[in-house]
């Protein structure tokens, strides 16, 4: 009640002072007026208790609703271990669920999934930065080659698989990552971070930023280099940014931006299960080489029509390569010298190249039905790529990275994508704890593809359209001013890929009635804040991925056998992920402020497993069904404590994952060590920071300080095949400096 009448009276003096000035009226001119009195509705003051830190989003941020869906987000700064080398299991160690490939520790690129998809370059994730693409392909290949640094990130934003209907095709989810902007305050400020580590690490971040007149900028460039823990991963990696925003008028804005990123690796190959338990550092390949380059162009006018309703129009492109040579075996097979012509074998040269370009209109509208207040979020998106694939080219046979061909393209593809796409999304805020949030999307997709495969039997020439609506509801209750209830169903697809269409010889045949993946997601959680001392988010869920695309084996009119790729069966993963974080010192002085003690849990549970299928095994068609889905661990737990006192801190972090297996077989081991179990393992990390003055801090670390030998991929393709061990022990050292 003193909330409601102190905001009345904070009304009335605010129309009364704009009618004053409406009327040219001096302090000393006498007032007579009239007030005609009226019972007004009551009004109900709501509002959610600030919590620790940021857990979750909010109903609304910016343009998109995220009411009544399983969200995640994660504040950034120069404190948060692993962020000066990109190291993602403790970046990411509070957000529960994720499956991380860990290829390297050179953290040139990021490898995540969720709920059992599959985390090769994030390749079943909705990969964003400050709202837009940076997949090279969405649809035809959505693996993310770009790699942001995340000293460049202010803040982590991930929705689960309810994030199809507003931004598009994935299971796994839709990670954006919001960068760093100017500071409003000043007209320039600088910030530098150099990073010295183990094995000739050494990073270097320098960003200037700041704000002139209506113009906000901010830049950085960050190039990171190093031999690898491994042998033969020698890395070196640069990323580069200019962000500049200008306030055309006080409701209008444009802004600009560009990133690049790019970087040349030295690629050690894959190991046998012998080779990785004699020494899990060795190498048999010194010739093997990738590197990715990508461009991101975007341009972003934001307008308000007025308090209630709000547009927002993207365009941005992906452009750039992905290019590889290397001898391509697997480990127990060595690349030596050719003893008929005296030198090593020709090198297998693979590139492609993206052009991408993506127009996205979304527009948030507040209003009311009656006294239901509602807010509405809808938009358009138009989407065309051309990706040009050149594969199984005759390389040299020098050592250096040379793509360099002898002999025309095995493969030589163009393939091109076309999609538009529509959708909407209500928040109805029945009471002020109640919502219903339903959506639609509807999708167009045109796929093309031409060109030759030297194995084929003919020129290569497919083409398809589709279209298909997909639909999700969610449910918000608020229980107090601290703490929610949430649940959500949405439909979720993933088109399937070029490499689904591609027959790999005359064997090969593709479906002509192949479908895209889809299934749906379901989530119901309880999260909030406790007494300011306990922030906690715990949920169920369930996922259907139905249509998985794979080969099985068939036979024609005359008897003989070939190998169809189509639709295979269908799975299922069903779990809890659960966060809490504690404030000890909390607990016994609430206004204590310089020091703290914080213990943080992150724990997943995935029944990750197949329902219906069969897959071509040697010629034969063999169930699935009852067996695991691949690279999807039933355990993922991570904890930590966090100690503060005044400018130090000390992090230590624990992190566990269960075993998994990388075929739908669920095979034990191969010779090649290409295919099998991957044993679980445990992590322990330490990180540290010390502020010594208002401007400069020192950090440092130490990642798998109990040289824990461990993998967590083994590959049929780049960049092994076999497995790719994880990194043993490391440390860094860093100096920083913000003004």
């Amino acid at each position: 009640m003193k909330c409601f009448i102190i905001i009345g009276w904070v009304t009335m003096l605010c129309f009364y002072g704009a009618e004053c000035s409406a009327q040219q009226i001096k302090p000393t001119d006498s007032i007579h007026y009239t007030i005609n009195e009226k019972m007004l509705d009551s009004v109900l003051i709501y509002a959610k208790l600030h919590p620790l830190r940021d857990l979750y989003l909010p109903d609304i941020k910016g343009i998109a609703i995220f009411a009544g869906k399983k969200t995640n987000t994660l504040s950034l700064s120069e404190n948060t271990p692993g962020i000066k080398l990109n190291n993602a299991r403790t970046i990411f160690a509070k957000i529960p669920g994720l499956t991380i490939f860990e290829m390297d520790g050179a953290g040139t690129q990021l490898n995540i999934g969720t709920r059992g998809t599959d985390p090769h370059r994030s390749i079943e994730m909705n990969m964003r930065q400050n709202g837009y693409n940076t997949n090279s392909d969405v649809f035809g290949y959505p693996e993310n080659h770009y790699t942001v640094p995340m000293q460049a990130v202010e803040e982590v934003q991930l929705v689960r698989g309810s994030a199809s209907l507003q931004f598009g095709p994935q299971f796994g989810g839709m990670m954006n990552f919001r960068l760093k902007k100017g500071d409003s305050t000043k007209p320039f400020s600088l910030e530098s971070e150099q990073t010295a580590g183990s094995y000739k690490l050494f990073n270097s971040y320098n960003a200037i930023g700041g704000t002139i007149g209506k113009l906000n900028y901010y830049a950085f460039y960050d190039n990171r280099h190093g031999d690898g823990w491994r042998k033969n991963s020698a890395f070196n990696y640069n990323a580069y940014y200019v962000h500049l925003g200008y306030q055309l008028t006080a409701r209008a804005s444009i802004t600009a931006e560009f990133s690049k990123m790019d970087y040349q690796q030295q690629i050690g190959g894959g190991l046998t299960d012998q080779q990785f338990k004699n020494n899990a550092q060795q190498s048999e390949r010194t010739r093997n080489f990738f590197q990715p380059v990508i461009n991101i162009p975007a341009l972003i006018f934001k307008y308000d029509f007025n308090a209630n309703t709000h547009v927002e129009l993207t365009t941005h492109g992906v452009f750039g390569q992905r290019n590889s040579v290397q001898f391509i075996n697997a480990g127990n097979i060595a690349d030596t010298i050719n003893a008929s012509t005296g030198n090593y074998n020709p090198r297998q040269v693979d590139r492609d190249y993206y052009k991408g370009f993506t127009t996205e209109a979304r527009l948030l509208h507040h209003y009311h039905i009656g006294k239901v207040a509602s807010t509405l979020s809808t938009g358009l998106r138009y989407f065309n790529e051309l990706t040009t694939r050149k594969q199984k080219g005759v390389g040299t046979i020098a050592a250096d990275f040379d793509l360099s061909v002898s002999k025309p393209y095995g493969v030589n593809l163009n393939l091109t994508t076309k999609n538009y796409a529509l959708f909407a999304e209500n928040i109805f805020q029945f009471s002020p704890r109640f919502s219903v949030t339903p959506g639609i999307r509807y999708e167009n997709i045109q796929t093309k593809l031409t060109g030759v495969i030297n194995n084929a039997s003919s020129a290569v020439a497919y083409q398809s359209t589709r279209s298909f609506p997909l639909f999700g509801t969610g449910l918000q209750y608020q229980v107090n001013n601290a703490t929610q209830l949430y649940s959500n169903f949405s439909q979720a697809y993933r088109p399937y890929l070029y490499a689904n269409v591609t027959p790999a010889d005359r064997l090969d045949k593709i479906d002509p009635s192949l479908k895209d993946s889809k299934g749906y997601d379901i989530d119901l959680g309880y999260r909030g804040v406790f007494k300011n001392v306990l922030q906690f988010d715990v949920n169920a869920f369930y996922l259907y991925y139905g249509n998985k695309v794979g080969l099985i084996t068939q036979s024609d009119a005359t008897g003989s056998s070939y190998l169809l790729t189509t639709n295979i069966g269908n799975s299922v993963t069903k779990g809890v992920e659960a966060f809490a974080e504690l404030s000890l010192l909390k607990l016994i002085a609430p206004n204590l402020k310089q020091q703290a003690i914080k213990l943080f849990s992150s724990v997943a549970f995935n029944n990750a497993k197949y329902i219906s299928g069969s897959i071509n095994q040697s010629g034969t068609n063999k169930t699935v069904k009852g067996n695991f889905v691949e690279n999807a661990p039933v355990w993922v737990y991570k904890s930590g404590m966090e100690l503060v006192d005044k400018n130090w801190s000390f992090n230590f972090q624990y992190s566990y994952t269960s075993k998994t297996y990388n075929d739908a077989f669920n095979t034990i081991a191969s010779n090649n060590g290409v295919i099998g179990l991957i044993p679980a393992y445990h992590v322990f990390d330490f990180n540290f920071n010390w502020q010594f003055s208002t401007q400069c801090h020192i950090s440092g670390g130490i990642n798998n300080f109990t040289n824990y030998k461990y993998f967590n991929r083994r590959i049929t393709m780049y960049p092994g095949p076999g497995i790719l061990p994880a990194d043993g022990r490391t440390f860094s050292i860093s100096i920083g400096t913000k003004i």
